[in-house]
């Protein structure tokens, strides 16, 4: 197969992979808003503009709404930037956010929704105008719940990343921050070396002190080697805490919590592979040795990638220079399809690997 072929493979895998993890809550614009609204299902579309404090406070309570109702099949829960999408914003009369219109079934006259912004309220009102009988889902919450009885042995545990917010219930920062927090998490559950944590510092304030926390929400990194802890600074969108573990931590996740083509990747072996690839049949077991010894003297996380380096490294010799490329064919089919996140991992980085033998080829 030529290089091309393979090259575009990988990209239109990756693009497969990133459609695949869709939003509980639809995102419209202005072109898809009337393909998706007025048709054969009753919508709730919440209009909202990114930098409104009223809609960062009702996120989590809407993302929790569109993970109830995403099975409903008379059912559509959606929002649309106002920010971006300003013509089906305007044509609906939106002049605050946010504004919670309900759309019937085959109608694309709305009525305006004028109760509670919680769950509990948005889903008894969707039940009773679609005619449904969905009960509110359960939230998986990936963000680990510190208390002064289990801090130290997670956030001081030497073999753990930790990031830590220190909030009060009552910070509207802080409920501003939660949903994007709990994706944080989600992005990073795979991870044994890194924990996504929080600490209630109201409730708990000898340990708020303890940390010089002096307002909310405060966020500490606690990485391996320095359990003392420093201030994030950072950004406090997804791509920004996402960005700074994979930096501390070392590792590739991107912000759908998938590993990106650079996990599992040694430069040190990338290179040897590369000789590996171009050595003559009497030279391969010579190179084979090299990666071996360099496989062993790796430490950590990436001692398990030296592992896995050397065994595909034996399988080349083995099964011939076609291996690389049919492997890769076969791992981009599975993970093409629906498995497990674990399982997923673990198909990703040795296709990544294999990525050097056939690019070397």
């Amino acid at each position: 197969m030529a290089k091309s072929q393979i090259w575009f493979g990988f990209a239109l895998l990756a693009l497969l992979l990133v459609s695949a993890i869709a939003d509980d809550v639809v995102v419209l614009t202005d072109d898809s808003f009337e393909k998706e609204v007025g048709k054969d299902k009753g919508a709730l579309v919440e209009f909202y503009a990114p930098w409104c404090g009223h809609c960062k406070k009702l996120a989590p309570e809407y993302e929790k709404l569109g993970a109830s109702f995403k099975k409903a099949k008379s059912v559509l829960i959606a929002k649309v930037d106002c920010d971006e999408q300003k013509s089906v914003c305007t044509k609906y009369g939106v002049s605050g956010y946010p504004t919670i219109q309900w759309f019937p079934k085959g109608s694309l006259e709305p009525q305006k929704y004028e109760g509670p912004r919680n769950a509990e309220a948005l889903a008894e009102y969707v039940n009773k105008e679609g005619g449904t009988n969905v009960k509110l889902a359960a939230v998986p919450q990936n963000v680990v719940v510190l208390t002064p009885d289990n801090f130290d042995e997670i956030v001081l545990d030497q073999n753990k990343d930790v990031l830590v917010e220190f909030y009060a219930p009552w910070c509207g920062h802080c409920k501003s921050l939660a949903p994007t927090y709990e994706k944080v998490a989600t992005v990073f559950k795979q991870e044994e070396g890194v924990v996504i944590a929080n600490l209630d510092a109201d409730a708990h304030k000898a340990l708020g002190e303890k940390y010089g926390v002096s307002g909310f929400p405060t966020l500490k990194f606690f990485p391996k080697d320095n359990k003392a802890g420093h201030d994030y600074d950072g950004g406090r969108d997804l791509d920004d805490f996402v960005s700074f573990i994979n930096e501390k931590s070392g590792t590739s996740r991107d912000s759908k919590g998938q590993l990106t083509s650079k996990a599992g990747i040694v430069e040190s072996l990338d290179a040897l592979v590369k000789e590996l690839v171009a050595a003559s049949e009497d030279e391969k077991k010579a190179v084979l040795s090299r990666i071996e010894e360099e496989a062993s003297n790796l430490k950590g996380s990436t001692a398990r990638y030296g592992k896995l380096y050397l065994k595909l490294a034996k399988s080349y010799i083995e099964k011939g220079s076609d291996y690389a490329s049919k492997e890769t064919e076969r791992l981009g089919r599975v993970l093409g399809k629906s498995i497990s996140p674990v399982k997923a991992d673990e198909l990703t980085l040795k296709r990544n690997i294999l990525t050097t033998f056939v690019a070397s080829s």
